[in-house]
């Protein structure tokens, strides 16, 4: 373990061990190499367990894992403890090798035509 002061002692946490940081996890790859992920777009795994010759890192598992029901990639995020990026990146990774579904949020239509707010006005006066 690290001696009080020592400058490894930044970088090992008694409880969790030694510290990586997210750009290790990616490999330095900042963007997805597929896809685009919104913080609300679903996320479902195709498999329960990958083939273990796919060479996915232990957070790639964590997401298939994870995943086994529907998750948005907020919540994949605040699960394993990461920031958004570093989870987007992985997850295109996964959409790749095709072990997870994503459902990205529906479009929001385009607005009601004018005269249905005027309804709803006038009815609402009408009380």
């Amino acid at each position: 373990m690290a001696e009080p002061g020592d400058p490894m002692d930044q970088w090992v946490d008694e409880q969790a061990g030694p510290v990586v940081r997210p750009y290790a996890v990616t490999r330095g790859r900042a963007r997805p190499a597929a896809g685009s992920f919104d913080m609300i777009t679903l996320v479902v795994a195709r498999q329960a367990v990958p083939p273990p010759d796919v060479g996915l890192g232990p957070e790639h598992l964590g997401i298939v894992g994870l995943c086994q029901r529907p998750l948005s990639v907020a919540e994949i995020a605040a699960h394993l403890n990461l920031p958004l990026g570093t989870i987007r990146v992985l997850l295109g990774d996964l959409v790749e090798r095709d072990l997870i579904q994503v459902r990205e949020p529906r479009a929001s239509g385009a607005l009601p035509d004018d005269s249905i707010f005027e309804a709803v006005i006038n009815g609402l006066r009408a009380l």
